[in-house]
């Protein structure tokens, strides 16, 4: 289909750990790892940047061991997105300057350290920008940042920081797509020209945290993160990552988003489609085996994509 933009399928890490048991060879040195996965998708989510700031060797190393034409998407550090980071994970030099809870956790800093916090994290990531390899800042935002005037200031403040840099916005707070502010929400990142990030997730009528799947393009990018829908894990309080997005989507649920994926792709210059369901199930085609749920799933789109004579790229078995 000609003028369709090509969905580039990934994964939202290459090193979680159902990936670095049952994606690679046995034995796969690590530092090899990301090269091997460039040689089966060509865009990937970086997740460890939201823990921890990057240093720009570990960034030249990132642009150093991916092809030309990778693009790779870095998820924004905690303190950039609201959430609260303990001060250890802070460069020292910026510590006693920041306000911390009783918890040991950063809380609410200058706007101005703030400023200087984002300033550090984008000039790192200089290696992939040069290189023609950086795609966008996700920014993730947490459930208690909702739908008002004060997060809207944010969110403009935010976008100017990124400069030329692209800007990709996730809600988890149901009130930014509730049927009263759906529209002025998208309305707005086109304004502040922010790409809005469609999610699939479980479906409830009252986690508030938990956001419809509303597909959407607001700036000529397309992006599409599927989160499992494992609605028994998702509020389980101390689970970890692997197991609130515990869950193997099937052939149905992925033929459902055919036609929503055509239609993205074609309002946008750019399209993609990340799996964030981070463990492991047991293999449909070999039950002593296991296998990533993430890079299954990655693989079971394209081929669906590819019989419906949808472009894309990435998820070569």
């Amino acid at each position: 289909m000609r003028g369709l933009t090509p969905v580039r399928i990934g994964t939202c890490s290459w090193a979680d750990e159902a990936l670095s048991k049952y994606f690679y060879p046995p034995k796969f040195p690590a530092k090899e790892r990301l090269a091997y996965y460039a040689e089966r998708f060509d865009t990937v989510e970086v997740d460890s940047t939201y823990y921890r700031l990057p240093s720009e060797s570990m960034v030249q190393g990132w642009a150093d061991r991916t092809p030309e034409g990778f693009t790779m998407h870095i998820k924004a550090f905690g303190l950039m997105t609201r959430h609260p980071v303990k001060i250890e994970v802070l460069p020292e030099d910026l510590r006693d300057a920041m306000p911390v809870d009783d918890r040991g956790r950063v809380d609410r800093p200058p706007r101005e350290l703030r400023g200087e916090v984002f300033r550090r994290f984008l000039s790192a990531l200089e290696p992939l920008r040069s290189t023609g390899k950086l795609g966008g800042i996700l920014f993730q935002f947490p459930p208690y940042v909702v739908y008002k005037d004060r997060s809207l200031e944010y969110l403009e403040w935010a976008r100017e920081q990124l400069g030329g840099d692209e800007m990709l916005i996730e809600f988890r707070h149901r009130s930014w797509l509730d049927d009263e502010n759906r529209a002025e929400t998208l309305s707005f990142l086109e304004s502040i020209d922010a790409a809005y990030v469609t999610v699939d997730a479980p479906k409830s009528d009252t986690a508030k945290n938990l956001v419809p799947t509303v597909p959407a393009v607001t700036n000529g990018i397309a992006y599409v993160r599927f989160h499992g829908r494992n609605m028994g894990t998702w509020n389980k309080r101390g689970g970890s990552a692997a197991e609130r997005f515990d869950y193997l989507y099937s052939d149905e649920e992925l033929e459902e988003w055919a036609p929503t994926l055509q239609e993205l792709a074609q309002q946008s210059e750019q399209a993609y489609a990340f799996f964030n369901n981070n463990s492991t199930s047991e293999d449909p085609q070999n039950p002593l085996g296991r296998i990533s749920q993430a890079a299954a799933n990655a693989q079971q789109l394209r081929r669906l994509l590819d019989m419906n004579r949808i472009p894309a790229t990435g998820g070569e078995a």
